[in-house]
């Protein structure tokens, strides 16, 4: 599978919880990360999902925000990552900003050269990524 979202996580289904109308998913990635994700009971359906199915999580980088001095801070975003700046590439306008989890796992942000200055984002810095639960999309080994 080819795709053009920077983030792809190979994990398992550790909870499901069905709703009326949307399923609220959490992925045990490797490393002991977890990643929540938000489908719709059709998805639930359509993929399969049960627990300890194989999946795939996508977030487009855009979607990952980043922040750091986050200690005692409360988001209702359903995933705040924890990690440390791996890298910073500068573009004329964005960077990406490569952040590593405990464990191994990677996420890739693209964010405003601004808040890479305003945030003091560099190798070796502690950040987290905030990922929205709907931003991530599930898909299953076909």
């Amino acid at each position: 599978m080819k795709v053009s979202a920077r983030n792809v996580f190979k994990g398992s289904v550790k909870q499901l919880r069905n709703g009326a109308v949307n399923a609220e998913v959490v992925v045990a990635l490797p490393g002991g990360s977890e990643l929540v994700a938000i489908v719709t009971e059709e998805s639930v359906k359509s993929l399969s999902l049960a627990q300890g199915k194989e999946v795939i999580a996508l977030v487009k980088a855009p979607w990952v925000m980043l922040m750091t001095e986050a200690d005692g801070i409360r988001l209702s975003a359903r995933n705040c990552l924890a990690g440390t700046v791996k890298s910073v590439t500068d573009g004329a306008v964005n960077a990406e900003v490569v952040l590593s989890l405990p464990g191994g796992t990677e996420v890739v942000a693209v964010v405003t050269r601004d808040a890479v200055s305003e945030l003091g984002l560099a190798a070796g810095v502690k950040a987290t990524a905030v990922i929205k639960a709907s931003h991530v999309i599930l898909g299953v080994p076909a």
